[in-house]
């Protein structure tokens, strides 16, 4: 066999290697326990600042609960913190500097019928050493179920649901027309101003994502209504690059379209957790887990979730990746479950996450 040949041959097969490697390491992972949440209830959202875990929003009875609480792995231990300055559920939360910034969310009607989720433009800083919170400059867009991130000194959020424009409802109903935004909108923490940015092309809300190599990725979501019962999953993935405020081509599909699950970044992997589907036919959570590799363009399925559910917090602390509480089953609004039957979990799942 001639060198060049030779060569030609050990390329393919170095990759084929690292690969199978890659596979072997993922395989190893595994789930442990941790000290179980105080107040179990769904529509949480995580977040890791100064090396502990926020837990923050809830959602029970319509309305939302403003749960703050803070986790230490150092202690293995919750400790309960001041509420939410106002208290929403579906809130957009993002760490810069050691604090933690909030923005948008739903709140229950000030007007009109019951049992529907009013989008707010009221943005928050959080300081976690003080226990205070701060106003700020409100969101231009009002909206919930967004996704937010931090690159290079800003604050850009991305997406969500909102009310029409010229709605006379105040709020969007699991029976009533909504629909999801592309509204991508920057926040200066230096100056408190907003700045529009380039709109993301798939309009959606309930969406995973994660910064890497200074890019942003928007992972699958919820189409059209904020409501699960009232709308379709996504598989799309967007990069957008704030340096030049622009989206790249479509990436990778979502190997499992779902919304409203955790996420975290690690390792230069974005890992999405858990999620809910509501159809006529189906109402359910997912137990999936898997990562996805911007480097590479492509997707690795992790070891699944101990307990299928939605509404769950995640944050990534360290290399480990921390789920918290949520819903075991599908939406409960819209989807025909009985008010009365409690299906959250107070379960705190933890996996070691690989290096590069």
């Amino acid at each position: 066999m001639s060198s060049r040949l030779q060569r030609r041959l050990a390329v393919p097969a170095t990759a084929l290697m690292g690969l199978i490697f890659a596979a072997a390491v993922f395989a190893q992972a595994s789930w442990t326990k941790a000290a179980p949440f105080p107040e179990p209830a769904e529509e949480l959202y995580g977040i890791a600042a100064n090396g502990k875990m926020y837990v923050m929003g809830g959602y029970e009875a319509g309305k939302p609960m403003g749960i703050v609480e803070e986790y230490d792995p150092a202690t293995d231990k919750w400790t309960k913190k001041k509420p939410m300055a106002r208290p929403a559920h579906h809130e957009a939360l993002v760490e810069y500097r050691g604090k933690i910034y909030m923005m948008g969310g739903f709140v229950a009607p000030t007007s009109g019928q019951p049992g529907g989720w009013q989008p707010i433009e009221n943005a928050w800083e959080y300081d976690p050493a003080a226990d205070s919170w701060k106003a700020l400059a409100p969101l231009p867009t009002k909206r919930g179920s967004a996704f937010a991130t931090e690159v290079g000194g800003k604050i850009y959020v991305i997406g969500g649901a909102s009310t029409h424009p010229g709605a006379k409802e105040l709020a969007l109903y699991a029976n009533g027309p909504g629909r999801s935004v592309g509204a991508n909108e920057a926040y200066d923490p230096a100056t408190n101003k907003w700045e529009p940015r380039s709109p993301m092309p798939t309009a959606r809300n309930h969406a995973f994502g994660g910064l890497v190599g200074g890019k942003i990725y928007v992972i699958g979501g919820r189409l059209g209504s904020s409501f699960s019962a009232a709308s379709s999953n996504s598989d799309v993935v967007e990069e957008y690059d704030p340096a030049v405020d622009s989206w790249g081509t479509v990436r990778a599909k979502m190997p499992t379209p779902r919304s409203g699950g955790g996420w975290g970044t690690y390792g230069g992997r974005i890992y999405v957790a858990g999620g809910e589907i509501a159809t006529p036919q189906l109402v359910g959570a997912f137990r999936a887990f898997e990562a996805y590799d911007p480097g590479t363009n492509q997707w690795t399925a992790m070891p699944s979730m101990p307990i299928p559910r939605h509404g769950v917090a995640g944050a990534v602390i360290g290399n480990r990746f921390h789920l918290v509480s949520g819903m075991v089953t599908g939406a409960a609004v819209g989807a025909g479950s009985d008010p009365g039957v409690h299906l959250h979990t107070s379960s705190h799942d933890v996996i070691e996450l690989p290096g590069k």
